[in-house]
């Protein structure tokens, strides 16, 4: 069984691009083979370890400059060729082996000063592997540094050498004495020189003169005027010199033979030291393609699974970075629950980028490759990856585009299972709509209950409609920009998306009247579907926008609160303080006083009762006894003091603070906010207009009132029972409640112009956002803000605004004429 169909699968994903980058980045043939060799595999343990030996290399190039990465010589046929008896190495060949074998023994060193930890897969590769002393130091006995055959690789040799520069230096003497005596005789000019014809030394004699000087022509010049002659003398010396090259060539062969049967013994260890050679020059490919793509180790679980956040297709981004522009980042997830992905949106919105980003990561997970996603992702191993996209018309078997796209669903189908990831792009197209849609939604079925993993595209909304209520299956969406018609390139899961048909054939000027007739044709009612599909998603987006800012200001009532806390906690403290000090000091007056009262007591005893003293006595406990009410009095009174300054001091904080957090929550607000809820009935306090609660926050609340639905403020709301709604609903007179006449007043009255010049940034901006607000229930579509010129930082912080409030369509400067840049036009999306 197959476990890649079809057997284009990595052209249609882009994977050879990857093969042929990583041959690029390859050192050497042996390297470039792991690359042809690499393949899909599901052994979880190979890709665990395949994965982690990429990521410590990944550390090497980022952290090490001194890896030995060169004389990366294949030399595993030239070893081949001497396991044959009597066959030897070539002087290049036994050069290359040398140099490889340095890199060897560098690349073993390198490890082997690291500690266990740090590279630990890695270091476990060169556990069988030798670094053979012996070999090299027997070559380089025979070579030099420069590749030569060194002049003492044997006694025969270095004496032969002898011989021949002996006799080179002989002959060269006889020879320029003849060449003198032939100038002397005139034969040759003066300025002329020895000369090399087919080897051998000779002599430019002029033609007319050849035959005065005895020897061999070897040549003419090719003017046909000067002549190349060996003289006699010297042709016998050439010849012995020859002989000596003959017997040095014969001496080199028996040393180069010699040295293949010494390592004859060693080739299987040689063998596999060119195998580990090739091996980590192919991680160390594929390590540089990593740190390029940056691309990371990610969790591997034993089990299918996608859940990636970030992920990036990293052939489109280096296309898009040569563009100066952004990739936008992929998240998606498929579990057991939710095995299936069907993705809808409009054309040219991403949809086939998504699904060969999932495609060739995963494929290249599963080929030991590192993956383009965030840390946090979790990806797991499939057993088998089916894909069908593109055009797989076949004029040799006589298949059109739809017949090839069923044959591939009916292999899908025949051989998916739980631990398959199938990828189908514009699934059930190429045939009539409605027939195409339901042999698509029969197949979706059919591979939902085989429980396999797929990412799928389409248009047809009957597949969407499937997907929303089948189990196992969940939409998605490539989002769009409907105020400004582009593409946002981005995912969101768990929702159908909209393909825009109308928008974009309005949007390139495809004249009205067409648009009008095709509306017809396919109905208004499939029309109104794909606007609500819009309409859901812009108020998803503005509700979230919402339910953000809310959270915000919750975060700041928070913090405020915690402060406010702990200031009052501070306060009681210090009040505390106060009173125990001064309790403290009264303590010791009314000690004094007690101790003063027993003095005067025995002083009277002692005076024996006398009369004056007596009464002089009571005269003093008299005054004591106002003294210490005095002193009591401005004790309480510089307690009293001591509070009321305190208070004096909440009351400053609490003016700084806003006035919902200065004063606490009423019981009743307490419990309107628990008892109120989205459903309950509800009426306009004041008034027997009734209602259902829809929706509710902290400021405001969504009420239907029949047909009509409106915001209100919480506070103006009140809950009401079932049977006070049915009693005011049997004695109110239809058409002319007054929520009826109160909106109708209020949208007549209601201006398309606000004046925020000299307000503060933050009112202005809760201004308009009421503003907007109003004019969106009142369907008014184009709205004047006046902000004046200034030095613009109104305008721009306004503006930042309108461009993130996802109802407004346009914004732009009104005419000159009527206020110019001091004036913004806003135009609604309704």
């Amino acid at each position: 069984m197959q476990k890649i169909y079809p057997e284009n699968f990595e052209v249609k994903i882009g994977f050879d691009r990857i093969r042929e980058m990583l041959h690029n980045k390859c050192l050497s043939t042996m390297g470039s083979e792991w690359v042809d060799e690499m393949h899909f595999q599901e052994e979880f343990e190979n890709i665990q370890n395949q994965l982690g030996e990429v990521d410590e290399f990944c550390r090497i190039i980022r952290e090490f400059d001194n890896f030995p990465a060169t004389h990366f010589f294949d030399l595993r046929s030239a070893l081949q060729k001497i396991k044959t008896e009597g066959r030897f190495l070539e002087i290049s060949e036994l050069f290359d082996l040398k140099r490889s074998l340095e890199s060897i023994r560098a690349i073993v060193f390198f490890f082997n000063k690291q500690d266990e930890e740090v590279f630990p897969l890695l270091k476990k590769k060169i556990t069988a592997v030798q670094i053979f002393p012996y070999i090299y130091d027997r070559i380089d006995s025979i070579l030099n540094k420069f590749g030569k055959i060194r002049d003492n690789a044997s006694p025969e040799l270095a004496q032969i050498r002898k011989d021949i520069i002996s006799r080179q230096s002989s002959m060269s003497k006889r020879l320029h004495a003849i060449l003198k005596q032939a100038q002397k005789d005139g034969l040759v000019d003066e300025e002329a020189t020895i000369s090399i014809r087919d080897g051998r030394a000779v002599i430019p004699v002029s033609s007319g003169n050849k035959r005065k000087l005895q020897g061999i022509i070897y040549d003419e010049s090719a003017t046909g005027k000067t002549s190349y002659v060996e003289p006699n003398e010297i042709v016998e010396m050439n010849n012995e010199i020859r002989e000596l090259e003959y017997a040095e060539r014969r001496e080199i062969v028996k040393i180069l033979t010699d040295f293949a049967n010494d390592i004859r013994p060693y080739l299987d260890e040689l063998f596999y030291s060119y195998d580990f050679l090739g091996e980590i020059d192919f991680i160390r490919a594929k390590a540089m393609l990593a740190v390029e793509f940056d691309a990371i180790k990610p969790d591997v679980q034993n089990q299918p699974v996608v859940d990636w956040y970030q992920a990036i297709h990293p052939l489109l981004q280096k296309t898009l970075k040569k563009e100066n522009r952004k990739i936008v980042p992929l998240n998606i997830r498929l579990t057991e629950e939710k095995h299936i992905l069907l993705i809808s949106g409009p054309n040219a919105g991403g949809k086939s980028v998504c699904l060969k980003t999932v495609g060739l990561l995963q494929y290249m997970l599963q080929c030991g490759l590192l993956v383009s996603i965030s840390e946090g992702s979790k990806t797991g191993i499939f057993s088998r990856l089916f894909i069908d996209i593109g055009d797989e018309q076949s004029m040799e078997n006589d298949l059109s585009t739809y017949s090839s796209h069923l044959m591939n669903m009916k292999h899908f189908v025949k051989f998916s299972d739980e631990k398959t990831l199938i990828l189908i792009d514009e699934f059930g197209t190429g045939t009539e709509p409605m027939l195409g849609g339901a042999i698509a939604e029969a197949i979706l079925d059919q591979l939902n209950q085989l429980r396999a993993f797929g990412v799928i595209t389409t248009h047809y909304t009957n597949l969407k409609h499937f997907a929303s209520s089948a189990e196992g299956i969940e939409n998605g969406a490539m989002l769009y920009d409907s105020q400004h018609m582009n593409p946002l390139f981005q995912l969101e899961i768990g929702k159908p998306g909209s393909s825009f048909a109308f928008e974009i054939a309005r949007k390139i000027g495809l004249p009205e009247d067409i648009l009008e007739k095709a509306t017809e044709k396919v109905g208004k009612k499939h029309i109104d579907f794909d606007r609500n599909l819009r309409q859901i998603n812009r108020d998803k987006r503005y509700w979230e926008s919402k339910r953000k800012k809310i959270r915000q200001v919750e975060k700041i009532l928070d913090e405020m609160a915690a402060n406010y806390e702990s200031e009052l906690q501070e306060t009681k403290k210090l009040r505390k303080e106060v009173l125990a000090k001064a309790k403290e000091d009264a303590d010791g007056l009314l000690s004094g006083v007690n101790k003063k009262i027993e003095n005067t007591i025995q002083e009277i005893r002692d005076a024996q009762a006398e009369r004056e003293r007596t009464k002089k006595a009571r005269e003093e406990l008299d005054d004591l006894k106002k003294l210490v009410k005095h002193k009591s009095d401005s004790d309480d009174k510089f307690i009293q003091q001591k509070i009321d300054k305190l208070r004096q001091r909440e009351d400053k904080r609490n003016k700084r603070r806003p006035k919902d957090e200065k004063k606490p929550i009423p019981k009743e607000k307490l419990e309107e906010r628990v008892e109120l809820k989205p459903g309950d009935k509800v009426q306009i306090k004041g008034q027997n207009t009734v209602g259902d609660l829809i929706e509710l926050n902290d400021k405001n609340a969504v009420v239907a009132f029949g047909q009509l639905i409106t915001t209100l403020p919480r506070k103006q709301v009140e809950r009401i029972s079932n049977n006070e709604a049915k009693k005011l609903e049997k004695g109110k007179r239809t058409g002319n409640s007054s929520l009826t006449q109160n909106f109708s007043q209020r949208r007549l009255t209601f201006k398309p112009e606000i004046d925020i010049r000299g307000q503060r940034v933050e009112e202005a901006i809760s201004k308009i956002q009421e503003f907007i607000d109003e004019a969106i229930m009142f369907e008014v579509a184009q709205l004047r803000i006046l902000h004046g010129k200034g030095h613009g930082i109104l305008k721009s912080t306004i503006r930042d605004y309108l461009r993130s409030e996802p109802m407004v369509r346009s914004y732009k400067d009104e005419h000159v004429d009527f206020g110019g840049a001091g004036i913004t036009v806003v135009n609604l999306a309704l």
